[in-house]
């Protein structure tokens, strides 16, 4: 079996049942399968909400390690709508030409070196600097700030030993509390001067809300762009055609791009907080229990797509929810798409072939449920073109 073959563990339960449950410290979860259901699920809102404790919404559950909310994903309508009118412009920033330049040298400099190398290992010396380079052109902060989000490694709440970590958790509040304080000192043109000078509901954002969308830009787009871009060279490497394809049909890359997102999912799901006794697939949802909408089954349901197991470049239909649904879709999904569709048209012009050395896999445990996420480690071999 290929290295970039992900199975789905999901499908016999789909077809089943549609749900299944886990426990996540001792606050169970019915995690919720089919792609329709799940997309039912994630338009409801007022039924199931995101705006619960905060870090309750998160598999696994974050409110042993922060109190603090992020927004506007842990807000619901109507607030919701009014915080992420105040970020969104900001995070459509990728569309412009200008943006797309300064993403364009950090990926050739990074594809540059790595060739030069010749091997590389890929998540930590490859995706995790790249993951982190793009994201001072998001924030519009000095490139030499990546260094130290680097040294964070791939996750800002997790360690290799621990899928919580509470002091790791700290450097990352204790890092924006000193920027935050900095921006409002030495206001300039980046995102946390932008934040302060913000208004909702006629007064300017607290530094606690403040902190609560940093905390979403640095966690939400860490681990899965960095999933993503690994998972995407392990293919690369395995299917060595897809590279020359890519290639000579540049007119497929966007498509490719999305194909990729629905087959490696690399957030597994997102919970919600059901506000009061409901159903759902068939099953009791009692208040203030606990579902999760679980995008990498949805993204391999059979009645929604066909052959679901397989990676079709030039997949004509895709209403895959690699990037959520509904209100709270993924605020980064315009850069992270971004970084794909550079990262494609640089490597594949640039490079002849990949082989994959060496890898340790990812695996996540949802209790009776083992899913691969992508991987710990992944050396590779770059052959110039």
């Amino acid at each position: 079996m290929k290295k970039s073959t992900f199975q789905d563990p999901f499908e016999v339960i789909r077809t089943e049942k549609g749900h299944t449950e886990m426990n996540d410290q001792d606050d169970p979860v019915t995690m919720i399968l089919r792609h329709k259901d799940v997309r039912k699920t994630a338009h409801n809102w007022k039924t199931f909400q995101s705006g619960a404790e905060p870090g309750r919404i998160v598999v696994p559950s974050e409110v042993n390690i922060r109190d603090i909310r992020q927004i506007p994903f842990e807000v619901d309508p109507p607030q919701h709508k009014d915080y992420r009118s105040i970020v969104e412009p900001w995070f459509k920033r990728p569309r412009e030409p200008e943006y797309q330049n300064k993403l364009k040298s950090i990926i050739d400099n990074l594809i540059d070196e790595t060739i030069s190398k010749g091997e590389v290992e890929v998540v930590h010396d490859f995706s995790l600097p790249l993951q982190s380079r793009a994201l001072t052109v998001l924030l519009n902060t000095p490139f030499e700030e990546a260094e130290t989000w680097i040294s964070w490694g791939t996750h800002v709440f997790r360690s290799e030993d621990d899928p919580l970590d509470g002091s790791k958790a700290n450097i990352l509040y204790d890092y924006l509390d000193k920027k935050i304080a900095e921006a409002k000192e030495n206001p300039v043109e980046d995102l946390y001067s932008v934040l302060l000078n913000s208004e909702f509901e006629g007064r300017k954002l607290t530094e606690e809300e403040v902190k609560g969308v940093m905390v979403l830009t640095f966690a939400g787009g860490r681990d899965t762009v960095i999933n993503m871009v690994t998972n995407t060279i392990a293919y690369l490497a395995d299917y060595r055609e897809s590279i020359e394809r890519l290639r000579n049909e540049p007119e497929i890359i966007e498509t490719a791009i999305e194909e990729l997102i629905r087959y490696f999912t690399p957030l597994t799901q997102m919970g919600r907080v059901v506000t009061h006794d409901s159903r759902v697939c068939g099953h009791n949802a009692k208040k203030d229990t606990r579902v999760s909408l679980c995008w990498a089954s949805a993204n391999r349901d059979a009645t929604v797509f066909e052959n679901p197991n397989e990676i079709i470049l030039d997949r004509k239909i895709n209403p895959h929810v690699g990037f959520g649904f509904g209100v709270h879709n993924c605020l980064g999904a315009t850069h992270a798409r971004t970084i794909m569709k550079i990262l494609l048209e640089i490597l594949v012009n640039k490079v002849q072939s990949m082989e994959i050395l060496d890898c340790i896999e990812n695996i996540e445990n949802l209790d009776s449920i083992k899913r691969k996420v992508g991987f710990q480690k992944l050396k590779v071999r770059f052959s110039k073109r």
